[in-house]
């Protein structure tokens, strides 16, 4: 006899856990995982240590689930790089999309950061299976516009890590980007960041340098 199927939660459920998880999210990342208690999660959520614990058991399973679904959503605009697309259209679109999520989810991205500065205890698997096989995955295409002669022979892993670290950096390092910039120019910043870094991104993958300077030898 097969186990029942379970059954689909009601939307006060689905509710009750989005704002657990928003709970969560800010203790973790104001807390890390050892600092942080079921306690106190709860009573961000507005709700008892009982009930929490109806939803999740433990915070380790509460920290786990929100890394994952954190790396999902900053893996989809890699996902949607389209191999029949512009090189450089695919690959700019990209970099927009990484600059927007370090503005639109800071927290997610330093709790992210912290969990890799850790070895990356509870995510090891993780990124060597599915992260591997969609960085893979997109370094061929990358590596196929090479050859084709549509971006610049550059190692595809190594582009897409460059893109990660000059995004990343403006929501892991927002305390010493502010300090430095100073308020005034923080209405402007986010427009600032994606002018430079799609220039520099733009300048790294066209093909066309290489090609004068070969040129000229």
């Amino acid at each position: 006899m097969t186990d029942p199927m379970p059954r689909p939660k009601t939307r006060n459920q689905l509710e009750k856990r989005k704002v657990i998880l928003e709970a969560a999210l800010e203790i973790f990342s104001e807390n890390g995982l050892r600092g942080a208690t079921l306690e106190m999660i709860a009573t961000q959520a507005g709700l008892s240590k009982q009930n929490l614990i109806y939803y999740v058991p433990t915070k380790e399973a509460l920290y786990v689930e929100l890394l994952e679904g954190q790396l999902d959503a900053w893996l989809q605009p890699l996902r949607d790089i389209d191999a029949a697309g512009d090189p450089q259209t695919e690959i700019l679109t990209y970099v927009r999309r990484k600059l927007t999520l370090s503005e639109t989810m800071p927290r997610e991205s330093r709790l992210f950061a912290t969990e890799m500065l850790q070895n990356a205890p509870r995510l090891s698997p993780v990124l060597s299976g599915r992260l591997r096989a969609l960085v893979d995955e997109k370094a061929a295409i990358l590596a196929g516009w090479a050859r084709d002669g549509r971006i610049a022979p550059l190692d595809p892993h190594h582009l897409i890590f460059a893109i990660w670290s000059m995004t990343q950096h403006y929501a892991d390092f927002d305390v010493q980007i502010s300090a430095v910039l100073g308020p005034d120019r923080a209405p402007r910043r986010h427009r600032e960041a994606e002018a430079f870094v799609t220039a520099a991104i733009l300048r790294i993958i066209d093909p066309a340098p290489l090609a004068h300077d070969g040129g000229a030898a």
